[in-house]
């Protein structure tokens, strides 16, 4: 067992440890397309512009009805054969493959952005209006109060459910084996087969997950101190 859990020609572990780092990496690119999108989502919601209000509306409504794994494929399988045929207007025979991270990116970024637009949603409602009053009667800007009187409370209060979206995302990322891409998922999997010890190398994509969930609960918790400290001096 500990051969197999070795590095170097005999184990695994340095495919098992490049998953780990495509995992992380995908999870770290995806959060801010989420985050950003989300913001503008929530913006869009609270528009006084109706066919803002209902675009918003109706992006939220889809992707966070659709399965992961089916927007995963949709992106992925549609994306391609959107692009093919944009290219092949210029140039018949050429051929156009997708990168499997950037669909899986996209895919993941969008789901997590339509939940995200509720949590800053809920956040902006849980500011009273004579924030925005105040901003504005000491004479900032919509766009100065929006970043230095909104912004700073909307973090304190979007936080706790941006984590626990946050811990949904990096489960997440194991989808997009499905799709060729070498996540820890995949590279057990291929690990599994190939020894024929499933129990052993899933159970170490287990630990690893758990490993990857608890050091996240520890930076959000410091993220969390930082930012009431923070709001505590103001």
């Amino acid at each position: 067992m500990w051969t197999l859990l070795s590095w170097g020609p005999e184990g695994w572990m340095d495919e098992i440890a490049y998953g780990v780092f495509v995992t992380v990496s995908l999870a770290l690119a995806t959060l801010p397309v989420g985050l950003f999108i989300g913001f503008l989502i929530a913006l869009g919601k609270q528009s006084p512009e109706r066919s803002l209000r209902l675009a918003a509306d109706i992006y939220t409504t889809i992707f966070r009805g659709l399965p992961e794994l089916l927007t995963l494929f949709l992106v992925f399988y549609g994306a391609q054969i959107g692009i093919q045929q944009v290219v092949r207007l210029f140039n018949p025979s050429a051929a156009i493959e997708v990168n499997s991270f950037v669909s899986g990116m996209i895919a993941l970024g969008v789901v997590f952005s339509s939940y995200a637009s509720e949590v800053f949603l809920s956040a902006f409602r849980a500011i009273p209006q004579g924030q925005y009053e105040g901003g504005y009667a000491i004479g900032l800007s919509k766009f100065q109060t929006m970043r230095l009187v909104v912004l700073p409370q909307l973090v304190r209060i979007a936080l706790p459910g941006l984590a626990n979206l946050w811990l949904i995302l990096l489960k997440d990322t194991s989808l997009v084996s499905a799709i060729g891409l070498t996540d820890i998922l995949r590279q057990s999997g291929v690990a599994a087969r190939v020894t024929k010890q499933a129990f052993l190398f899933f159970g170490l994509a287990t630990l690893i997950y758990l490993a990857l969930a608890i050091l996240s609960s520890i930076g959000i918790g410091l993220i969390e101190r930082r930012v009431g400290k923070q709001e505590a001096q103001r």
